[in-house]
């Protein structure tokens, strides 16, 4: 197995480039059709005009994030194909939104489900509200813009920050100068352009000689592991954590998120909205059955040759560019198509977010307290869509210190966006809930889940909690300086008789050595042997815990 060298031909660039100018000419367009409408509910929420499939496709797309494209195909490559329980998720959520939710929100014709806070509570139960909706995506959003452009530029030539800056940039031009529709039919461009994802599995099959061959790879490798009943909560994926969390996950970011409420609420009436909701679970199906194939092909194609516990990325983030540069560099275009569609799900999620962000500042923090024009509310819904994009490049940074991806997601969004459930479902479901027990339950709610996240933060779950598959390198075949493989017996609380002497002593500085330290015991936390090799070297170590061992795949420089 050979390292790609992850340069990418001219058509791939051009292929990338027309997906950014596209959604470009579709903020011109719908700013030069509107140009004579100077209304802030236009801009917003498209004059409440919009049919069920575009919405639905919007809906879809904004949903599925770059996030679902890199992290999931990761996720079942290291965790195995129970992460497909989600679907049954998306049926129990998608009813109770359309039942409990939508009508709600859609009678009261809001722009911003914040309202309902005031109508049902009080304005500082709404004002709070409004907050940590915008701090939840603000921070999400970076998460969302720097994830795939840092994956990507790990295993291909493409810059980091240019990545970031085309994407925030293309992002808040559409969304300054079109506002919804923009938003709406740009997400529609951009599930085309995700047959990127479709063809790196075509391709991938093709390779391994047919879907029967993927799935007994997969078998074989422990990844269709879907009778795991296990009902412990602190187990990441069993199939009764996949479907309690993520109902109440998938209620949360459709029934109380300004980003996916408000597009519902813009159909042109309610059975539109109910309609585009259960086209979007067709969408939603879709891509979960894609993101968990491609996860087998992604094990089917390196199950003797693991990319991540050999090094050559850094993260399993990085695993399906890696397999594009890899297996798609004879086709020119299409390593682009997939780094476009990658892109695609970045812009369908940030435009939303800029466009809902602009929506609650308006109508929560300006609209209440000033006597603005009606074009001097147009006016500054414009502006705010190109703050929050300014805004949003910005805190692209600030993800790069948040881990993996889709777990920052998931925390961010379970910080923050639970309370919020809590609270909307208390304002609809409970008749006697007053404002004083709604604001002290959110403040209550926040601070229990911050205080879970951090704590699972700062002491991660054990191997028998997360329990990953195993992966080999065994099948790799590199050329090196120089191999050692190291094995103790000792437990994590004993002291080792390793040392890092000899090493100081045989190796120069500028050779690059690949080693493999191989510790046996019953449960390793990679914590414990982090000072075991660190001491005066220049190491890069990859931790792997996996059958009762700890593999630290470490580069010497």
């Amino acid at each position: 197995m050979m390292e790609p060298d992850g340069l990418l031909p001219v058509p791939d660039y051009v292929v990338f480039a027309l997906m950014l100018v596209v959604s470009a000419a579709v903020g011109f367009y719908y700013a030069w059709v509107s140009r004579s409408q100077e209304s802030s509910t236009d801009f917003l929420i498209a004059g409440r005009r919009l049919t069920a499939l575009p919405v639905s496709l919007s809906l879809t797309a904004s949903f599925m994030s770059s996030i679902t494209v890199l992290s999931n195909p990761a996720e079942v490559y290291c965790y195995g194909a129970i992460f497909v329980y989600f679907g049954l998720a998306y049926i129990l959520a998608m009813v109770v939104i359309s039942e409990v939710f939508l009508p709600v929100f859609y009678r009261l014709a809001l722009i911003s489900t914040y309202e309902y806070l005031e109508l049902r509570f009080n304005r500082a139960t709404r004002l709070l509200g409004t907050v940590l909706f915008i701090v939840q995506t603000i921070l999400y959003t970076g998460i969302v813009i720097y994830g795939p452009a840092l994956a990507l530029s790990q295993v291909t030539d493409l810059d980091l920050w240019s990545g970031i800056i085309s994407t925030g940039i293309v992002c808040t031009l559409y969304c300054t100068l079109g506002g919804l529709k923009a938003v709406v039919w740009t997400d529609v461009f951009q599930v085309i352009m995700l047959a990127g994802y479709l063809a790196v599995i075509i391709r991938s099959v093709i390779s391994q000689g047919g879907v029967v061959t993927v799935i007994s790879d997969s078998q074989q490798g422990g990844r269709l592991n879907l009778l795991d009943f296990d009902i412990n909560p602190q187990r990441r994926h069993t199939f009764w954590t996949t479907v309690i969390g993520g109902t109440f996950g998938y209620i949360t970011v459709y029934g109380t998120n300004q980003s996916q409420v408000q597009r519902y609420v813009s159909c042109k009436s309610i059975t539109h909205a109910r309609v585009a909701l259960y086209i979007n679970l067709l969408g939603l199906f879709s891509f979960l059955l894609g993101s968990v194939f491609a996860g087998m092909c992604l094990y089917s194609v390196y199950k003797n040759c693991d990319p991540w516990t050999a090094g050559l990325v850094s993260a399993p983030d990085q695993l399906m560019p890696y397999m594009v540069i890899d297996m798609l560099t004879d086709y020119p275009g299409l390593p682009g198509l997939f780094f476009a569609s990658v892109y695609s799900g970045s812009l369908s999620t940030v435009s939303s977010s800029i466009n809902a962000l602009a929506a609650v500042t308006l109508e929560d923090f300006i609209k209440p307290y000033t006597n603005m024009s009606e074009k001097h509310l147009f006016w500054m819904s414009k502006g705010l869509s190109f703050f929050y994009g300014v805004l949003c490049i910005t805190m692209g940074r600030l993800a790069s210190v948040m881990g993996g991806m889709m777990q920052a997601g998931v925390i961010v969004s379970g910080v923050i966006g639970g309370p919020l459930l809590g609270l909307f479902t208390l304002g609809i479901l409970c008749p006697l809930a007053n404002s004083k027990g709604a604001l002290s339950g959110l403040v209550s709610g926040l601070a229990a889940s911050l205080c879970v996240s951090l704590e699972a933060l700062m002491y991660p779950s054990p191997p028998t909690m997360t329990r990953p598959l195993s992966l080999t390198t065994e099948g790799c075949n590199f050329t090196t300086t120089h191999s050692l493989n190291w094995t103790t017996t000792a437990l994590p609380t004993e002291s080792s008789s390793i040392t890092t002497a000899p090493l100081q002593n045989i190796i120069h500085p500028t050779i690059w050595m690949n080693f493999e330290l191989v510790i046996s015991c019953e449960y390793c936390i990679r914590d414990d042997f982090r000072n075991l090799l660190y001491n005066s070297l220049a190491l890069s170590c990859i931790f792997i815990i996996s059958n009762n061992h700890t593999y630290l795949n470490c580069s010497l420089f």
